[in-house]
């Protein structure tokens, strides 16, 4: 029997990896978690013998959080990711499990039959290898992405824009879509949040709330409300708040600024 821990910040990626794993005979959940610092703490204590992961949570992602196990103690790690092509091939090459978002019951026991018997004959320090080989590669296709010229397509007034990425102040969810901001102009795309942070990768985007990232090199101002969250003025005039969640992570990101 094997003990699972299944982490991922949205309900229904959590429910349906749930429902996977109780229709295997083997697998048994200990946990749930929609946040990588409270699945962090829990993994440590109870030790699963598998993960499943998402990559693209806040303030603490899914690599970050592998990154602070215990290599002595390291699980078997299934990423469940919606990352682009660079990001697939890194685990293909490191030979680490993941599931591309979205997947079915199919294609989760494929995954199980390579988990499973990788992890009876695996110790430690094999799955920490593992990682470690996954890291590399994946900091390696950033490099790649970032030395390229990054470009969004986006629509406004019924026109198709060609974007580059250094010209995006900021982005907001908009139920299937998102506006996309550049100066005084508000441009659409239909994307998810995480598509667009991963088409920016090569900007310092910060998320300052769940349906809003700020390039960061826009800002110029910031004032706090009464409650403590962030006001942000952005180069082409648009304001916008931090929510109470992100709050720590902006105070951490805008301390990097200081001069010592």
């Amino acid at each position: 029997m094997m003990d699972v821990i299944i982490v991922d910040d949205e309900q229904a990626g959590r429910r349906a990896l749930r429902e996977y794993c109780e229709a295997e005979s083997d697998l048994h959940v200990v946990g749930e978690f929609g946040d990588g610092v409270a699945a962090l703490a829990a993994i440590r204590e109870q030790q699963p013998h598998l993960v499943f992961l998402d990559i693209q949570m806040d303030p603490l992602n899914g690599i970050d959080l592998a990154r602070a196990l215990d290599p002595s103690q390291l699980p078997s790690l299934v990423f469940v990711t919606a990352y682009d092509t660079y990001a697939v091939e890194a685990f293909e090459v490191s030979a680490v499990d993941y599931l591309l978002k979205p997947f079915d019951q199919e294609r989760f026991r494929r995954t199980l039959e390579r988990v499973r018997p990788r992890h009876a004959k695996s110790g430690a320090d094999e799955r920490q290898a593992l990682l470690a080989g996954l890291l590399a590669q994946l900091e390696r296709g950033a490099r790649s992405a970032g030395e390229e010229r990054p470009r969004l397509l986006a629509e406004l007034n019924g026109h198709l824009h060609v974007l580059e990425a250094a010209q995006v102040e900021m982005i907001e969810a908009d139920r299937n879509y998102v506006v996309i901001r550049v100066g005084k102009e508000n441009f659409h795309a239909r994307s998810t949040l995480q598509q667009a942070e991963l088409a920016l990768r090569s900007q310092p985007m910060l998320r300052i709330s769940r349906s809003c990232l700020v390039n960061m090199n826009y800002v110029k101002e910031v004032n706090r409300t009464l409650r403590g969250d962030f006001i942000l003025v952005l180069a082409g005039g648009a304001t916008v708040t931090s929510s109470e969640g992100f709050r720590a992570k902006v105070k951490d990101y805008l301390s990097t600024l200081r001069i010592s």
